[in-house]
């Protein structure tokens, strides 16, 4: 199924709106957070939140710059077929970004990895794990699909099915950060934009995503507990 078409495509000029917008609001409003010394569960909640607000925000940006239509950026209907694929697409992720850490650390030696604030954030009871991952695998893929699938993997399209997918992963992961989390954006990336490319349309990547980060506080706070 082809995503956008013609004028109808976003372009570069989108893809720099969205990513202007996710800068301010998630990793500008991020370091505003951490300045305000806030309790850290509190903080972890509110950054696991935030992601996805700052993919929202990156998406509207591009929305709003020219096209304001759905469609143009993959948010269409798809079947239950598309959105099983997704979620198998997801389980295999999962696992291969296991693997993709493993390899990162053991060439680089580099253990370091923003995320521990969200386990901060999930460890103050029962209704904060849930707040956290409800955060994290829903909210999250879903602002952060519609920006990097929906806007940028769908403007680079425009010069094949490689520079998008694999662009767009590229794109995606380098907003993650050059640590542990590199490598498990890209696996997720690349699996998320070649479901959104054949599919086209962005549910079946947000399942991809949903996948992905669903077991990430449950596997979090076992690594705490066992440390």
């Amino acid at each position: 199924m082809t995503i956008g078409a013609g004028g109808s495509r976003p372009e570069i000029s989108e893809i720099v709106a969205g990513l202007t917008g996710v800068s301010i609001v998630a990793i500008g409003g991020a370091i505003a957070l951490v300045r305000l010394g806030l309790e850290p569960v509190t903080l972890g909640i509110i950054l696991s939140a935030l992601s996805g607000i700052g993919g929202m925000a990156g998406f509207f940006a591009a929305f709003l710059l020219r096209l304001r239509s759905w469609a143009a950026f993959g948010i269409r209907a798809t079947s239950w077929r598309w959105i099983l694929i997704g979620a198998g697409a997801g389980v295999l992720a999962f696992v291969a970004k296991g693997a993709a850490i493993l390899a990162y650390v053991a060439l680089t030696g580099d253990e370091r990895t923003p995320q521990d604030v969200y386990a901060t954030g999930a460890s103050g009871g029962t209704w904060t794990m849930i707040a956290t991952t409800f955060f994290l695998s829903i909210v999250t893929p879903i602002g952060e699909e519609f920006l990097f699938r929906g806007v940028v993997t769908t403007a680079l399209l425009r010069y094949g099915g490689v520079i998008g997918v694999v662009g767009g992963a590229v794109i995606f992961a380098i907003f993650h950060g050059i640590n542990m989390v590199f490598p498990a954006a890209l696996v997720t990336g690349l699996a998320a934009g070649e479901v959104f490319r054949r599919s086209g349309s962005i549910w079946p990547a947000v399942m991809v995503h949903v996948m992905v980060n669903l077991p990430t506080i449950p596997v979090m706070l076992l690594a705490k507990a066992a440390a």
